[in-house]
C-alpha cells in the first residue's frame, strides 16, 4: 500500500511540472506582429517635423551583413572541398551531354597517338566550355581553366622532336662502330 501512495505522489508530482512546463513554455510565445498597441490612443496632429539624425555610426543592413559572412572563407581545406564538390556536380551534369559523349568517343577511337592527343585536345575544350558555361561563380571558373590546362599540358610531348625540325641532320650510323668479326675456320 506505502508502494502504490509512492507512486500516486511521483505521478502527481511529474505531472505538476509537466503542467508548470507547458504553461511556462505558453508564456513565452511573441505577440504577432500585426497587433498595434497605439491604436486606442489619439495621436495629436503635428506638423511634419524632420526626424533627428542618429549619433552612432552608420550600421550596415543585414543582407550586407549576410553577404560579408557568405564571402568570408574559414580555411583553405574548406574552399577547395567546396570547390570539389561543385565540379563534381558540373561534371555529373556534363557527362552525358550529346556532344560531350560524341567528342569523348572520337577520341578514343583515334589511330594513331598524335591523332589521339589531338582530339582529346578537342574533348577538353568541349568538355570545360560546356561546364564552364554551366559554372555560377567565378571561383569555380577559374578552377574548371586550371583543370583544362592541366590536362591539355599533359597531352604534349616535350621530348619528342616536333615535325617542324625536318631541316636538322639526322646521324647516319657508320661502319667504324660495327665489331668486327674474325672468320672461322672449320679445320679440325
Amino acid at each position: 500500500m506505502g508502494r502504490k501512495l509512492g507512486m500516486k505522489i511521483k505521478g502527481l508530482i511529474f505531472s505538476a511540472l509537466l503542467g508548470g512546463m507547458t504553461l511556462t513554455l505558453r508564456g513565452q510565445d511573441a505577440a504577432p506582429p500585426a497587433v498595434d498597441l497605439y491604436a486606442t490612443e489619439k495621436k495629436p496632429e503635428v506638423a511634419a517635423t524632420p526626424s533627428p539624425e542618429a549619433n552612432g555610426p552608420d550600421m550596415p543592413e543585414l543582407s550586407q551583413l549576410d553577404e560579408v559572412f557568405k564571402q568570408r572563407s574559414l580555411s583553405k581545406e574548406i574552399d577547395a572541398r567546396r570547390l570539389h564538390i561543385e565540379w563534381r556536380q558540373l561534371k555529373n551534369q556534363v557527362v552525358n551531354d550529346p556532344e560531350v559523349r560524341a567528342a569523348k568517343a572520337i577520341a578514343q577511337a583515334a589511330r594513331t597517338d598524335l591523332e589521339k592527343r589531338n582530339r582529346l585536345r578537342d574533348y577538353y575544350n568541349v568538355y570545360y566550355e560546356r561546364m564552364s558555361a554551366l559554372a555560377a561563380s567565378v571561383e569555380i571558373k577559374l578552377a574548371l581553366q586550371r583543370l583544362k590546362t592541366s590536362h591539355v599540358a599533359r597531352l604534349s610531348q616535350p621530348r619528342v622532336r616536333p615535325s617542324t625540325d625536318g631541316a636538322l641532320p639526322t646521324p647516319k650510323p657508320t661502319s667504324e662502330g660495327k665489331p668486327k668479326h674474325k672468320k672461322r675456320s672449320n679445320k679440325l
